[in-house]
C-alpha cells in the first residue's frame, strides 16, 4: 500500500495521542523508557494466526510472555519455564522439567500443567496455530509433578528449537478457559518481565514491569512502545527526544543521529535475511528468467552503495550464522550471463520479460530502494519489472494463500539457524510459508524432515540449497545488520534474533 495523505493522517493523531502519553528528553533522568518500534502489533495471542509467525513482532511478545526454551542474545539456549528436557533412548517419548515457584500476571501459580496444556493446545488443529505441522507430532501430553511428557507420534529433530521460536509461547490454562479467546484478547497475560498496563491499537502498548518476574525484575519499571512504521517518521521521534529508542531506519541516518550529542547507537548483524520469494506462475515457471534474474544482481554493490555497508551477501537462504551454511554455494554477479539466458527464451533489451515485483517500505532499512535498485539492474538486461508496495501483513495474507506476485521481497527470521527454518519453511510447498511447489524440490526436502542422523540431515539440507541454487528457486539477497538509535541514558543489549527486549535495557 503506497504512502497516502489518509496514512499520514493517521500517524499524525497517533503522535498527537502519544504526546500526552509521555515526552521524554535526553536532560532528563528516563523514567519512563519510550520505543518507537517498525510495526503495529495485530494480536496478544502469540500462537494463533498469521501474526504469530511474524518474527518483527516477537519482541512484543517476548516482553509478556514466556517461550517454553528462551535464547540468549548471542542465541544459544537458556534456562527458562523448561529448565530441562530431552528424549528417551528410542525418541518414543519426549520429558522436560518445568520451573517451579513463577507467578501468572495475575498471581496465579504457574505449574507443569498450563505446559502441558499449551503444547496440546498448539498440537490441536482447531486453534489455527499456524506451527501446528510441528506441534502435532506429538500426543498423550501429561504433566505429573513438574515433570510434562509426550508421546512422540512422528520423530521431529528440531522439535525442542521450535519451543525458542515461532509460536514456543506458555501461556496460563486457567486464566484462558475463564475469559476465552476474546477475553485474552483484550487482557492478556503472561509470566514475562512485563505486563500489559494499555493497549491502544495502531498506536500503542504501554507495558509495566512485573516485579515478581522470575529472571529478576526488569530496570525500566514504565515502557511505552509506539507503533511508527514510517522509517523517517522513527527518526524524526529518537532525534526529538519523543522516543528513547528506535531501530531499522536507514544506516545514514543511523550513522548520522549515533554521532549526535546525546544519542548513540549499536548495529550487528542479526538472524533475519532479506530475499526474493518466486512464485512459480507465469514467467516465473522459466527457469532461463529465474536465473537470469539471479545473476543480474550485483548484492555486493547494493550493501556498498545503499546499505553504507552494513550486510553481509548470501547466495543461499543460510546465514554464516546457520548450521547449514555452505560457503561453496554461489550465485555469481553476471548480467552477461543474463542476457544470453533471456535470449534462449526469446527475450531482451527490445523484447523484455514483465513480471511484478511486491515489496514493504519502510519496515526494513531500504527495502523499497533495494528493489528499486534490482529492478533497474534487472532493466539492463532485458527484465521489466513493476514495483507494487504492500504492508507486511498484506504479505502474510497473500503468502498464505500462496497467491504472492511471480516476485516478492521479504524478511525471513530464523533465529534457531536451523535449515529447516529457513530453506524447508520457505521451499516446501506444502508449507504455508511457501509460494514454491516444484515437485523435484518438494522431493528433495520430504526425506529430511524426520532424519535423525544429525549429520546426515545437515549434509541433504546443503545439497538441497546447492539444487535451488542452480535452479534460482528463490533469490537470497544479505544478512541484515540492524540499526538500533538509543538515547545516551539508556544501554541497550542487541539480541541476534533482532527482538528488541526492552527487559534488556538498562540505565546508562
Amino acid at each position: 500500500m503506497a504512502l497516502s495523505r489518509r496514512s499520514l493522517l493517521k500517524t499524525g493523531v497517533a503522535a498527537a495521542t502519544l504526546a500526552t502519553v509521555a515526552l521524554p528528553s535526553f536532560a532528563q533522568a528516563i523514567d519512563e523508557l519510550v520505543i518507537a518500534y517498525n510495526v503495529n502489533l495485530p494480536s496478544w495471542d502469540p500462537t494463533v494466526g498469521a501474526s504469530a509467525v511474524n518474527p518483527t513482532i516477537q519482541g512484543f511478545y517476548q516482553s509478556v510472555f514466556d517461550l517454553y526454551i528462551p535464547q540468549n542474545p548471542d542465541l544459544s539456549f537458556g534456562s527458562g519455564l523448561i529448565t530441562d528436557w530431552g528424549w528417551n533412548d528410542d525418541r518414543s517419548q519426549i520429558w522436560m522439567d518445568v520451573r517451579e515457584g513463577v507467578t501468572w500476571h495475575n498471581g496465579d501459580p504457574f505449574s507443569a500443567e498450563d505446559v502441558a496444556w499449551s503444547l496440546q493446545r498448539a498440537a490441536t488443529p482447531e486453534t489455527g496455530n499456524p506451527i501446528n505441522f510441528i506441534w502435532g507430532k506429538v500426543e498423550n501430553i501429561t504433566a505429573d509433578g513438574n515433570r510434562v511428557t509426550a508421546d512422540v507420534k512422528e520423530y521431529e529433530p528440531t522439535f525442542f528449537k521450535w519451543m525458542s521460536f515461532l509460536t514456543g509461547y506458555v501461556l496460563p490454562k486457567k486464566y484462558y478457559e475463564e475469559v476465552g479467546a476474546e477475553g485474552f484478547e483484550a487482557a492478556p497475560i503472561g509470566t514475562g518481565p512485563y505486563m500489559v498496563e494499555k493497549f491502544e491499537r495502531n498506536a500503542f502498548v504501554r507495558l509495566k514491569a512485573n516485579e515478581n518476574y522470575w529472571g529478576g525484575a526488569p530496570a525500566f519499571k514504565t515502557v511505552t512502545i509506539k507503533f511508527v512504521t514510517d522509517a523517517a517518521s522513527r527518526v524524526a521521534e529518537v532525534e526529538s527526544g519523543n522516543s528513547h529508542v528506535t531501530l531499522e531506519i536507514p544506516y545514514e541516518e543511523f550513522d548520522r543521529l549515533k554521532a549526535k550529542d546525546g544519542l548513540d547507537g549499536v548495529a550487528e548483524p542479526i538472524s533475519d535475511i532479506g530475499m526474493i520469494f518466486l512464485n512459480d506462475i507465469e514467467v516465473m515457471s522459466d527457469p532461463n528468467v529465474r536465473k537470469a534474474a539471479a545473476h543480474a544482481i550485483d548484492k555486493g554493490l547494493i550493501i556498498d552503495r545503499l546499505l553504507s555497508g552494513y550486510g553481509v551477501a548470501i547466495d543461499t537462504l543460510q546465514t554464516p550464522d546457520y548450521v547449514a551454511y555452505d560457503p561453496s554455494i554461489t550465485v555469481a554477479y553476471d548480467p552477461e550471463l543474463s542476457v544470453k539466458l533471456l535470449a534462449e527464451s526469446g527475450y531482451g533489451p527490445d523484447n523484455p520479460v514483465k513480471f511484478k515485483i511486491q515489496t514493504t517500505r519502510g519496515f526494513k532499512p531500504k527495502d523499497y530502494e533495494m528493489v528499486q535498485a534490482i529492478v533497474g539492474l534487472w532493466r539492463r538486461v532485458g527484465i521489466e519489472a513493476e514495483i507494487e508496495v504492500y504492508e507486511i501483513a498484506k504479505h502474510f495474507e497473500l503468502r498464505a494463500a500462496d497467491q504472492l506476485a511471480p516476485a516478492a521481497f521479504y524478511n525471513w527470521g530464523n533465529s534457531v539457524g536451523d535449515p529447516t527454518t529457513s530453506t524447508g519453511f520457505a521451499m516446501f510447498g506444502p508449507s504455508p510459508h511457501s509460494v514454491w511447489d516444484g515437485q523435484e524440490t518438494f522431493d528433495a526436502i520430504l526425506p529430511l524432515w524426520g532424519e535423525a542422523d544429525e549429520a546426515k540431515r545437515i549434509a541433504g539440507w546443503k545439497e538441497v540449497d546447492r539444487r535451488i541454487a542452480e535452479n534460482a528457486e528463490v533469490i537470497p539477497l544479505l544478512q541484515f545488520v540492524q540499526p538500533i538509535v538509543h538515547a545516551s541514558g539508556v544501554k541497550v543489549v542487541p539480541h541476534r534474533s533482532g527482538a528488541l527486549l526492552p527487559h534488556l535495557m538498562t540505565p546508562a
